[in-house]
């Protein structure tokens, strides 16, 4: 949709100002209040679950002009804690330079809604962002238009400073408390109006006009993140930065397989270890939280944990490695053969939730000349963040103080509070900047280990996670498989069938109405899943992380039964969608088919050297069109992929040097894990806990990614997951070109013979 540049808004229901002591103004901006009542949350167990449309920012401007403007949501890498505030501060018409950018706390009164997941924080928050800082534009100039005398549409405003139709000029700085008593004069007024209404009479709305986008002076400027000198030069930002004076450590043992309850422990050892405090337990107060919210024991084991208490990480890192444990089986003890057998019952049964039914497949099916059916398999997978998790907690009789790296902070505060039985306005939460969330840090567990151990030893304790502690007791990317099944009749694609199998649980809502929903006449989603006690949850992307992969691989092996070129199969079906007639319909045909004709262009698909073999992808997810090309040479006898062109539509692009990084970082990740992640379980333990073991892609595999972003003028949508999904598919297509071989299961490397190219049969 255009982005709309002029806002109608129950200005009283969006702002309030308040007075700085020292000079200044504040002025809280609820978003979206005007537009929706606030609105009770559920805890979320997924990404399905989560609303990202209501939050608040604040602004602070000193007497001096210098501009502080409150990042309410979790920053894990993404960039928001830059790209939010150019939003507000290029409709508040500011000079950047003048720009000081603070993370916000949790603020459960001022702030609607702090989460960061799904690619959706700008999304959201385009229209609500731009809204604030042209309302505190317009403020300001009012007060100067009043000290002037004269009409406020008589001033003009450029980079914080207002100037008269005669040349006089004021300074943001200059009027900021005269705009603060205006302002509070205003809204007091308007509370009588309001209190003088007849029952059902509304109150005139505000409007507010928006720049036009081809004004920008910041949006669509490449600005270096905010906290790019402290990341560099190793000043305290990240959760395990964070040391305030007197706390102490904490190393967990926790059971070492999925299953297992501790039975008993020895901790003469450890307790006799430089540093060491103190050894205790925890658990009791989780499984009570565990019974009265299940579903958090979907995130948190039941059993009781040993707990080292030392003065630094390393004496509570090595006393636990002291520790004795005995731990028992509670549980069925589950294994990776276990989970290939449960996922192919469920692709072969008949026990279904169908998601979306178009036509009747089975009819189609029976009528069709040529069927094409394939089964495709992934792993579980865990995160890695850079950053192992960690948190802080400080718990005493009248305060609950956490500080620390999550991406939920509202629903675990609110989980503290239930497990503690403490009121939730008792909870106070800092969010420091993460090394990196991919939807591991939306469950915060290690969030509840921390509170539970610092209200049990009553001092300020910080859980740090060891690389083992993050792999062997994670939040997985759930194993998964599809099975997807293809008609032909007359030439032409006459029946879509797709199965899902996973662990624990499966793709969500909108999924089902992503490309090719609306192109086939016939066409079905299916889903089945396997109950486990492995704890599963998003991961980057979550499920279009392989499906992506799986249903394009599929187009193109589809194409290759049809003979008809690739490119074009797609762009024909893409021509049969009306989004107009199908409002379940998610995507834009026309945007994907731009992104699809400019990928052609810019990577020169079809026209490269023999020994360059490509493989093409178009997908739609989080919003966001995408489409990538890769290119494939044959060194040493096996593919290597040298270059992947990613071209993206995710409408105004708010700052192109923080979003070509996401899209490259996106690309790279999707290579790497289908390349070369996996991650399985024997009789309940992980098989890695270290990179020893779990391979990650490597600095010197990572191959040229050239982005593009399709310029526009529409509201912004995702871009912190849809180029990985698609990186994917464009490999093992380009593999299939070099090697004459597909591939149907991930990682690619785990089928080492299929990398490598068919031999020539030698005739005569």
């Amino acid at each position: 949709m255009k982005s709309n540049n002029n806002i109608a808004f129950s200005r009283r229901a969006f702002m309030r100002t308040t007075g700085l002591a020292g000079g200044g103004m504040l002025i809280g901006f609820n978003l979206f209040q005007a537009c929706k009542p606030k609105t009770t949350l559920k805890a979320p167990v997924d990404l399905s679950q989560l609303d990202y449309r209501d939050f608040n920012a604040f602004i602070k401007i000193a007497e001096n002009g210098v501009v502080t403007i409150f990042s309410p949501n979790p920053e894990i890498g993404q960039g928001v804690k830059t790209s939010m505030p150019m939003i507000i501060a290029e409709e508040l018409d500011v000079a950047w330079k003048n720009v000081h950018v603070v993370q916000g706390k949790l603020d459960q009164e001022n702030y609607d809604r702090q989460v960061a997941g799904g690619s959706q924080s700008i999304r959201h928050g385009w229209d609500a962002l731009r809204q604030t800082g042209a309302t505190a534009k317009q403020m300001l100039v009012n007060a100067a238009a009043a000290r002037w005398g004269i009409d406020a549409a008589e001033c003009s405003v450029s980079e914080g400073v207002i100037t008269s139709p005669t040349g006089e000029t004021l300074g943001y700085g200059e009027i900021v408390n005269e705009a603060a008593v205006l302002e509070k004069e205003r809204m007091e007024k308007g509370a009588a109006l309001v209190a003088s209404l007849s029952e059902g009479e509304e109150a005139p709305e505000d409007t507010i006009e928006l720049k036009d986008p081809k004004d920008y002076k910041i949006i669509g400027k490449e600005i270096p993140n905010v906290d790019i000198d402290e990341i560099i030069t190793g000043k305290p930002l990240f959760g395990l930065d964070y040391k305030p004076e007197g706390m102490v450590y904490a190393a967990v043992v926790r059971p070492p397989a999925f299953g297992q309850q501790l039975k008993s422990f020895d901790a003469s050892k450890a307790k006799a270890m430089p540093g060491v405090i103190d050894v205790v337990t925890i658990g009791e107060k989780a499984r009570k939280l565990i019974e009265a919210q299940p579903n958090v024991g979907g995130i948190l084991s039941s059993s009781d944990k040993v707990v080292v208490i030392a003065e630094t990480t390393w004496q509570a890192f090595k006393a636990k490695e002291a520790i004795e444990a005995e731990w028992e089986d509670d549980e069925r003890m589950e294994s990776t053969a276990d989970h290939d057998t449960e996922l192919n019952k469920l692709l072969d049964g008949k026990e279904f939730n169908t998601m979306r039914e178009d036509g009747n497949v089975v009819k189609a099916f029976a009528e069709a000349d040529q069927i094409l059916e394939r089964t495709y398999e992934a792993p579980f997978l865990p995160h890695n963040c850079m950053e192992p998790m960690n948190f802080y907690a400080d718990i005493t009789d009248s305060k609950v103080h956490l500080v620390g790296p999550i991406q939920t902070p509202a629903w675990k505060a609110g989980a503290v509070a239930a497990m503690l039985d403490r009121k939730p306005e008792e909870i106070e939460l800092e969010m420091t900047r993460q090394g990196g969330g991919f939807g591991r840090r939306l469950y915060g567990d290690f969030v509840l280990e921390a509170a539970e151990i610092s209200d049990k030893i009553r001092k300020p304790v910080k859980v740090v996670y060891t690389r083992e502690d993050d792999m062997n007791d994670g939040i997985y990317r759930m194993a998964l498989k599809y099975r997807i099944k293809a008609g032909v009749k007359d030439g032409k694609v006459t029946a879509y069938h797709l199965k899902e199998a996973a662990v624990n649980s499966n793709m969500y809502g909108l999924i089902p109405n992503f490309f090719p929903a609306g192109a086939i006449e016939n066409y079905k989603v299916d889903t089945a899943a396997y109950s486990s006690n492995i704890t599963t949850g998003a991961w980057r992307a979550p499920y279009t992380n392989f499906l992506a992969y799986a249903e394009q691989s599929f187009f193109d092996e589809l194409a290759e039964l049809m003979e008809v070129d690739k490119v074009q199969m797609r762009i024909d079906l893409l021509k049969k969608v009306d989004p107009s007639a199908d409002e379940r319909i998610q995507y834009s045909p026309e945007r994907m088919i731009e992104v699809i004709e400019t990928v052609v262009e810019k990577s020169g698909w079809g026209t490269k050297p023999n020994n360059v073999y490509q493989g093409f992808v178009n997908y739609y997810c989080h919003n966001s069109h995408v489409a990538e090309v890769a290119d494939v040479e044959i060194e040493n006898g096996e593919p290597v992929v040298k270059k992947i062109t990613c071209v993206v539509d995710c409408g105004i692009v708010v700052n192109p040097l923080g979003a070509t990084n996401q899209a490259e970082g996106g690309v790279i990740d999707g290579m790497g894990h289908s390349m070369y992640g996996d991650y399985g379980f024997e009789n309940g333990k992980p098989l890695a806990t270290n990179f020893d073991k779990y391979r990650l892609i490597r600095m010197k595999e990572a191959p040229k990614v050239e982005v593009h972003f399709i310029k526009n003028e529409l509201s912004p949508t995702g871009l912190g997951e849809p180029t990985l999904p698609p990186a994917g598919g464009a490999i093992a297509n380009a593999f299939k070109a070099a090697t004459g071989n597909r591939l149907y299961q991930q990682p690619f490397t785990k089928n080492p013979d299929l990398l490598k190219p068919k031999k020539q049969e030698i005739i005569g």
